[in-house]
């Protein structure tokens, strides 16, 4: 029975109205006292340092505009409150017609979470820097590459690959590699 039990749900809002709508939701879980069935709520962003002029200007970079990662009891009360929150245009997974929506898998959102430095889950790694690891997932799946840096923090590892005949480093999430033997 998934509406007994604490899952994550994607909620669709107006794009750049992210942070009003997280501002405006947790503002109802207090005034509707709804804290037993809310209890997260994620606008994933990172942080990017950029240089103009010489000088380093730090920016913020929504990772996915227009998108609430929401933790939740999927009761009546909570679904009715969320999707009836100014800004919200609904919940993905859902078509509509008073069906609830699917929750977020586990393997995805703790992918999110990870990245944004969020998880208490860390993964085992049996690869180090200089090993030959392959990638499993996402547009480089199967693809080969040199570890070249281990970030634990945000559990991602930069992997050399080679594109268009060049070296390139590319972040993987730890989960997203295996050891080559």
């Amino acid at each position: 029975m998934s509406e007994l039990k604490k899952e994550w749900y994607v909620v669709n809002t107006y794009a750049g109205h992210e942070n009003k709508v997280k501002d405006n939701l947790e503002r109802r879980v207090e005034t509707m006292k709804i804290q037993d069935s809310l209890f997260k709520i994620i606008v994933a962003e990172e942080s990017e340092i950029e240089y103009k002029n010489g000088k380093k200007v730090e920016k913020v970079k929504n990772l996915f505009p227009g998108y609430l990662f929401v933790e939740m009891i999927m009761t009546d009360e909570a679904w009715y409150i969320v999707r009836n929150t100014p800004g919200v245009t609904g919940f993905i997974g859902s078509s509509g017609g008073g069906v609830k929506p699917f929750p977020v898998a586990d393997e995805e959102i703790d992918s999110i979470l990870r990245r944004l430095g969020m998880s208490e889950k860390r993964v085992q790694i049996d690869f180090a820097i200089g090993d030959r690891v392959k990638i499993l997932a996402g547009p480089f799946t199967n693809v080969e590459g040199i570890v070249e840096e281990l970030q634990n923090e945000t559990q991602i590892a930069v992997v050399l690959t080679i594109l268009f005949g060049r070296e390139t480093p590319t972040e993987i999430a730890y989960g997203d590699l295996e050891k080559v033997a």
